[in-house]
């Protein structure tokens, strides 16, 4: 189940060393999928890159802003110059902020909507044309908890903003595309032992973030991961506009 053999995925934001977007990388290439790798990062693509060529040797790396649909349409082409094609995209790439509305400025605002929201439908959207040509495509958005119970997690409500806005462009996307072979889905994760937060918490520290999750824990990377790689196939193929809620009980709906 969930073989992603001869799928093509490319995965936005995935420089990070110990982000999710090198676990989600690492999970596709596992399912048997052609990976690229896409961050603005250069020297942490290629040390992610290193990692998932030990499962997979099909890897490409581009570098590209998610705020610049001209890099975007330029990895695109990329990608269909060297495979013919783009199966899965995940929409991974984003920034969150610890700040009140109170101390929030206007670049703060904008700075995190941007990447989280903007960068998600720009790149959405310059992939779009191409899974429509083929009549198929998975697309995976990135959103979180704090996006469906307003916060209390990490972040400002900026970041709850653009992670609850994520969820709707998905669902009204769906009703745009789901005839044509693609699906909208989404996975919303509570908190996740990563570097987006400025770095991982001593064991003690976790105990105290996880009070309210009843299983007592942070969710790794990898189970984020496994979310995602069924979304991707095509065992998820009649599921469209919807998320899995990743957090560990801290959020039922």
């Amino acid at each position: 189940m969930f073989d992603l053999t001869g799928k093509i995925a490319m995965v936005t934001g995935a420089g990070s060393p110990r982000g999710i977007g090198r676990s989600i990388a690492l999970g596709l290439a596992e399912q048997g999928a052609k990976v690229v790798l896409a961050d603005i990062d250069a020297n942490g693509l290629e040390t992610v890159a290193q990692d998932v060529r030990k499962v997979n040797p099909d890897v490409l790396t581009v570098v590209m802003n998610i705020l610049k649909p001209d890099e975007i349409q330029a990895a695109v082409d990329k990608v269909v110059a060297t495979w013919g094609r783009l199966d899965i995209l995940v929409n991974n790439a984003g920034v969150t902020q610890a700040i009140r509305v109170l101390d929030m400025t206007e670049a703060d605002w904008d700075r995190v909507v941007d990447i989280n929201m903007k960068g998600t439908f720009f790149v959405t959207k310059t992939v779009l044309p191409q899974m429509l040509k083929q009549g198929y495509g998975r697309i995976v958005n990135m959103s979180s908890v704090s996006g469906k119970r307003g916060g209390g997690v990490f972040g400002g409500a900026h970041y709850s903003a653009a992670k609850a806005g994520i969820l709707a462009f998905g669902k009204a996307l769906s009703r745009e595309v789901a005839a044509k072979g693609i699906t909208i889905n989404a996975v919303a994760p509570g908190m996740v032992a990563t570097d987006i937060r400025g770095g991982l918490e001593s064991e003690e520290d976790q105990k105290k973030m996880t009070m309210d999750v009843l299983m007592n824990r942070m969710a790794t990377p990898a189970e984020v991961a496994a979310c995602v790689a069924f979304l991707a196939s095509d065992e998820a193929a009649y599921i469209t506009g919807e998320e899995i809620d990743l957090n560990g009980g801290s959020h039922m709906d």
